[in-house]
């Protein structure tokens, strides 16, 4: 089943069981997606999907810092029930030593032998492991594999 089916039905069970909390966040997930739709004129894919699923973590992340500094902790609590109903649909994250088998079976793929080949290295990481690792920890383990 698709990311985007499954987000419809859950959508449908929480109208029927009343789960409002939910309803309001999944709502506000399919706007996200129909709006790169409609922006890019495709169809996402479950990739892309979630794509969309970690900018809308990532804001919400940095609203709540926000509350926070602002001593507005009712409003920090709101942006946390939501990214824990947005991270339902999100795979759960490689650790480091699957990242480092990646990165090590991408090295062999292209060929990769030091720092200048870093961007040769990440196209290949970033198609495999988009959605499931951080992209910023991978491109911080490729620099310190390639490192002389």
């Amino acid at each position: 089943m698709s990311l985007k089916q499954r987000l419809n039905d859950d959508m449908k069970a929480a109208m029927k069981g009343g789960d409002k909390a939910s309803l309001a966040v999944i709502r506000l997930i399919n706007a996200a997606i129909k709006q790169k739709e409609v922006d890019e004129r495709i169809e996402l894919d479950d990739t892309a999907v979630i794509a969309v699923l970690d900018k809308m973590v990532k804001q919400r992340k940095d609203s709540v810092s926000q509350y926070e500094a602002a001593n507005r902790e009712d409003l920090a609590q709101v942006e946390r029930d939501e990214i824990v109903v947005i991270e339902r649909y999100i795979p759960a994250k490689m650790g480091e030593a699957e990242i480092l088998a990646a990165i090590e079976a991408a090295i062999a793929e292209t060929g990769a032998t030091g720092p200048a080949d870093m961007g040769k290295l990440m196209g290949p990481l970033k198609a495999r492991l988009a959605g499931q690792a951080d992209m910023g920890q991978v491109s911080a383990l490729v620099k310190k594999r390639l490192s002389p």
